[in-house]
């Protein structure tokens, strides 16, 4: 089978279309034909192994999987003796660390759901990381309530944009944070209030908000916390996947659990988990029209190099998204 992938750490430039051995299917693995999968700053992490620390699971030289990728919308084509869910014919999305930009996956059942009918396979493709993660940071860690004043920074990148209706669709007042040229695409969200950072920092209106949500990894703590109410939330749910050294943008999650002891705020690191019931609870949301995901761009899988350069190159508004 064709698929992207690369035998050393690097740039862009190492990620080639290659051919691979279609992978075997195990007793707890469904087959998927990938129709569409999802482009992450994840992914940008194993393609490079930075921050190095990422190299201690994902290989200390050179990759030990070869083929990138990790969200997946496609169709089931054979499944394993123990799977007693899905059968081929079903069109279901989810994760897979094993690589999704090739023409096939096998995958384990419990890293998948059914596709919700109303999404287009590129559409169901930009759920499984980003949605996911935003549903935990919002649900899980914000612990959002109806009435509530809630940021969330970076609300026009991946998980922004679903953490922006996720709030909403929680009954939240929500402010959303992004760059010049994103503001239409985050009203369009149901952001009540857009600060272009370009202009105004996220502290512009004093502590008001009761949570926070920084999808963006940047920002100090101790700014972000001049924009929290003194018994606010502050969920740090991105890293700064550009950063250089041992453990990159990653040290200020780090530095979060010890802060929150030294205030009355609470402030939490997110490290997302991949489940089944997390997309499940994503697809009802979909179908009742509270979510839908928002997408830049659409490369074919021949073109992943340069769909890898622009999310490194600027600031996508929504997901980009590899077609197969």
């Amino acid at each position: 089978m064709k698929a992207i992938a690369h035998d050393v750490y690097g740039s862009a430039e190492v990620l080639g279309l290659r051919e691979v051995d279609r992978p075997p299917v195990q007793d707890d693995q469904v087959l998927v034909q990938v129709r569409a999968a999802g482009l992450d700053p994840g992914v940008w992490v194993f393609m490079t192994g930075r921050p190095y620390a990422v190299r201690v699971a994902a290989g200390l030289t050179r990759p030990r999987v070869r083929v990138r990728g990790r969200a997946l919308a496609g169709v089931v084509t054979a499944v394993g003796a123990g799977v007693r869910r899905f059968e081929p014919g079903d069109e279901v999305y989810g994760t897979h660390p094993g690589g999704t930009f090739a023409e096939y996956a096998a995958v384990s059942w419990q890293r998948l759901a059914p596709k919700p009918a109303k999404l287009s396979f590129e559409e169901a493709a930009a759920v499984p990381i980003s949605g996911v993660t935003a549903l935990q940071a919002v649900r899980d860690c914000g612990r959002v309530r109806a009435g509530q004043r809630v940021m969330v920074i970076g609300a026009g990148g991946g998980v922004g944009s679903f953490a922006v209706q996720i709030a909403k669709a929680s009954g939240a007042s929500v402010t959303g944070v992004c760059g010049a040229g994103k503001e239409e695409l985050v009203r369009s969200l149901g952001a009540d209030e857009v600060i272009d950072y370009t202009r105004d920092e996220v502290d512009r209106d004093g502590p008001r908000h009761d949570v926070i949500i920084d999808t963006a990894g940047c920002r100090p703590l101790a700014l972000l916390r001049r924009a929290l109410t003194p018994r606010g939330t502050l969920v740090v749910a991105g890293g700064g996947h550009d950063a250089g050294g041992l453990l990159g943008g990653y040290t200020r999650q780090l530095r979060v659990p010890f802060v929150s002891m030294l205030t009355g705020q609470r402030l939490r690191g997110l490290t997302s988990r991949e489940r089944t019931q997390d997309l499940e609870e994503l697809g009802r949301l979909i179908e009742s029209g509270s979510v839908t995901p928002a997408i830049d761009r659409v490369y074919p899988l021949a073109e992943t190099a340069d769909a890898m350069r622009y999310l490194t190159e600027g600031h996508p508004a929504g997901k980009i998204i590899i077609t197969v």
